[in-house]
């Protein structure tokens, strides 16, 4: 996507041609900064640290990850050792275990001398993926964005609800929520984004509202709780949030905020609807309240904010009183019956069982292919 006329993937190879370049998120949207990563430390350390977040992008940073450990000690302890610091990152996104069962069972198999090129083959498949898939979920979205266009004045714009960022910024590149916007926008759709803050970290405010603005794509930064108020008053057309994780039946773990979003959606009759990639499945959960871990984060995420002061200068400061105790859940679920549909790359589905289990029959692995 663009940044000031220059294309760019959220994570990709370096010009050495093994080392892996991300774009540090933690100093968005003040500081434009790479990251040159050459380890499996630092790659625990990028997705730990939240340098790269969102589901896709945390699975293609695993796999990247993974790859770089296999540099370092590609024996059968290393590949324990590298799957092993991975996967205690980050505990809700199910793109991360993906990639690294995917990663696992490649490389199992063969020789240790076979494993680091191997694993840097496999990680390239994951990331050429996610550009198709996230692609193919824009082209279906882009007509539930079509069909609220023709039903307005000409030159009216649709005006969608997001929340947190599920942009190009959370993947390899189109983004989940934001791809049917971006080619929306591209082919001269009139839209424009109500753009949810989503604290504590502020995804919306410092990460969404960023590539937007750099895109050309019209929008409004809105604190969390305007949402309901907009949606009352007839001025949210469509919600497009993505998934970090989606039970086999529906129900979508998300940002924490998610779910209060709906409930303003389904009272106000307004489309609610989950952008996200056959990988954040979870084919063996069936109740996302109760079987999806949900991370608890720092405390100083909700009780610190950091800004840009008038003379430049990035700094963090205190919001609240040194002594108060602070709980930071990282995510919420919100249960399949509040969801319009799932915008997948292969079309449009029901949130419900039925509906993903024979939209994605091969993928479900309780029918394996």
């Amino acid at each position: 996507m663009n940044v000031d006329g220059v294309a760019y993937r959220s994570i990709w190879v370096n010009a050495d041609g093994w080392s892996i370049d991300i774009i540090d998120q933690t100093r968005l949207p003040h500081v434009f900064a790479i990251n040159n990563l050459t380890t499996l430390a630092q790659a625990c350390a990028a997705i730990r640290d939240m340098q790269v977040r969102g589901a896709p992008l945390i699975g293609a940073m695993a796999a990247y990850g993974f790859y770089l450990g296999m540099r370092e000690d590609p024996s059968t302890a290393g590949m324990q050792l590298a799957y092993q610091r991975l996967y205690e990152t980050r505990p809700t996104a199910i793109n991360l275990r993906w990639a690294l069962e995917r990663l696992n069972s490649a490389l199992r198999e063969i020789e240790p001398n076979e494993r680091t090129a191997r694993a840097f083959a496999e990680a390239e498949k994951i990331v050429a993926l996610d550009i198709e898939i996230n692609r193919a979920i824009g082209t279906h979205g882009l007509e539930l964005i079509r069909e609220i266009a023709a039903s307005k004045v000409p030159g009216e714009a649709v005006n969608i609800l997001t929340h947190c960022n599920a942009g190009w910024l959370a993947t390899v590149d189109w983004g989940t929520a934001t791809a049917p916007i971006y080619l929306a926008h591209d082919a001269g759709i009139a839209v424009h984004v109500w753009v949810d803050e989503t604290r504590p970290r502020n995804q919306g405010a410092s990460l969404t509202a960023w590539e937007l603005g750099h895109h050309g794509v019209p929008h409004s930064l809105i604190v969390d709780n305007l949402g309901g108020h907009l949606m009352q008053h007839g001025m949210v057309d469509l919600c497009l949030v993505g998934s970090d994780r989606t039970t086999r039946n529906g129900d979508v773990c998300n940002k924490i905020g998610t779910y209060l979003k709906a409930l303003a959606a389904k009272d106000n009759k307004v489309p609610f609807y989950v952008c996200l990639p056959s990988t954040t499945i979870d084919w063996n959960c069936s109740d996302g309240i109760r079987e999806i871990p949900i991370e608890q984060r720092d405390g100083r995420e909700v009780s610190e904010i950091s800004g840009k002061l008038a003379s430049g200068k990035v700094t963090t400061v205190s919001i609240a009183p040194d002594a108060t105790a602070v709980a930071n859940y990282a995510f919420d679920v919100t249960p399949a019956r509040l969801v319009s549909g799932l915008i997948t790359e292969r079309g449009i589905f029901g949130a419900s069982e039925k509906s993903l289990a024979q939209a994605f029959a091969k993928q479900n692995s309780r029918q394996p292919e």
